[in-house]
């Protein structure tokens, strides 16, 4: 990833293409100049933007690629055996560097136009693969968990730094004034590894962090309670507003309170357009049953998906949605039944994601991505299991203006190490940040005199995705 293709010389029919498309979001100034001030308004970007919104489907724990999207025939033919002296020598995070290979046991198939291999753990999600641009190299530096997701969300394996649906919201705003810029959602109720921090600001001001959605109800406290009348409500806020505004006066420093005042009225606005938002008894039965809601094993992560598509329908920027909190694709004992009751919970939601994305002519303008902080080893664990491998492991894109039906990169024989065309976290995100219109680069908050950016300084983004 050394080469910057942005830097290469435009022919004239592409330029007046390129400057062409820019025409639309000039608009936007005007909503700017108008909204001086304001953290959250619309705001212009770098280049003419493939997507204005982004889903991150984020399996937390590690989904194994070497049963999943990246079949390694040889695997079952050393199974049993160690690595081979003439593989690079593994880190990882339990040590077993020298237990015996295991060899996955699923049955693989081509599908589509594109003929891309996916295992039978996803049948559902096989069924898109020409809609996928499946990313076989992707390397990232956390060895464990915590600095695994924390990288993924923020690019640093250390806590301190904005996450990429921050970075996002900051350099883009927002598109409707009545809902959270950046939401977080996820199906179960265990912790996300490292919670608030991995949709947190870091140093940048704390409005641009993302609002938890989730649960029943899904927002919480929007219906005002019996008795409380608008017009009593109404001074309630005003007197309020008022105590804030002379502490946040004298307090001008403290971001945190800034960002409360804010979320009040966000909070007031979203009693008249949040109820709207998340009420999925709108939606028809047949849109119920495509995102599995008629199972109960796959209902609470497609309710969230299908809250996601409903969020991105009304302008919400950035939508995670984490499956599995608490790392539970995490298979370091029992892959089967681990990774197998997962996927069942997953596969068919997103499929259906997918599926309702296109047929709103919504997939074009949103970018869908699906991963885990890390892959999973070759080596066995425990017998039947696999330990943590960030060396190499597969994450896909899909809409967004991403070309589908493609596969980018290569682990090697084994999968235990990205060999070809090797995408590292941070060339992860300036292509996602490229795709919806920011030039990593250019994206700066200065902090205390320092310029820092979302990729600390590295990445570039990929041409076959974000070109």
């Amino acid at each position: 990833m050394s080469n910057d293709p942005w830097t290469a010389p435009l022919g004239r029919r592409h330029w007046l293409r390129t400057a062409g498309c820019g025409f639309g979001v000039t608009a936007l100034a005007a909503l700017e100049a108008e909204a001086v001030g304001d953290p959250l308004a619309a705001r212009i970007p770098h280049h003419p933007p493939r997507a204005r919104s982004v889903i991150f489907l984020f399996m937390e724990g590690g989904p194994s690629h070497l049963d999943l999207f990246d079949p390694k025939p040889l695997l079952r033919k050393l199974a049993g055996e160690r690595i081979p002296a003439s593989f690079k020598p593994p880190i990882t995070a339990m040590g077993e560097t020298t237990s015996p290979l295991l060899a996955d046991k699923r049955v693989w198939r081509r599908h589509g136009r594109s003929g891309a291999w996916v295992s039978d753990w996803m049948p559902h999600v096989a069924e898109h693969v020409d809609e996928l641009a499946i990313i076989r190299s992707c390397v990232a530096d956390g060895i464990n968990h915590s600095g695994g997701v924390c990288q993924m969300n923020t690019g640093a394996v250390l806590g301190g730094r904005p996450s990429l649906g921050a970075w996002s919201v900051y350099g883009l705003g927002t598109e409707n004034a009545d809902l959270p810029a950046f939401v977080v959602m996820q199906d179960t109720d265990g912790q996300v590894v490292n919670g608030p921090r991995n949709w947190g600001t870091g140093f940048m001001p704390a409005v641009y962090q993302g609002t938890r959605v989730g649960g029943a109800p899904p927002i919480p406290n929007l219906v005002p309670p019996r008795g409380l009348f608008a017009a009593r409500q109404e001074a309630k806020l005003e007197l309020l507003a008022r105590a804030n505004a002379r502490t946040a006066a004298a307090l001008p420093d403290q971001t945190d309170l800034e960002a409360r005042i804010r979320n009040y009225e966000l909070a007031h606005r979203m009693q008249a357009a949040a109820p709207e938002a998340v009420d999925l008894a709108t939606e028809s039965a047949a849109t119920l049953r495509l995102y599995g809601l008629d199972d109960d094993v796959t209902a609470p992560f497609g309710r969230t998906c299908l809250l996601a598509r409903r969020l991105v329908e009304r302008g919400v920027r950035f939508v995670q949605l984490y499956h599995g909190a608490g790392s539970k694709w995490d298979a370091h004992a029992n892959i089967e039944k681990n990774h197998g009751e997962l996927c069942r919970k997953v596969d068919r939601p997103i499929a259906g994601l997918l599926t309702d994305l296109r047929q709103r002519g919504l997939l074009d303008s949103t970018l869908v991505i699906w991963g885990g902080e890390f892959g999973r080893t070759p080596m066995s664990e425990k017998g039947n299991g696999r330990d943590h491998n960030p060396s190499g492991f597969t994450m896909w894109m899909a809409g967004g203006g991403v070309p589908g039906g493609i596969t980018i990169g290569a682990t090697d024989e084994l999968g235990l190490h990205a060999v070809d065309d090797r995408m590292h976290v941070h060339d992860l995100h300036a292509t996602i940040l490229r795709i919806l219109g920011l030039d990593h680069r250019r994206l700066v908050w200065m902090a205390q005199g320092r310029p820092e950016r979302p990729t600390l300084n590295e990445g570039v983004p990929h041409p076959r995705l974000a070109g």
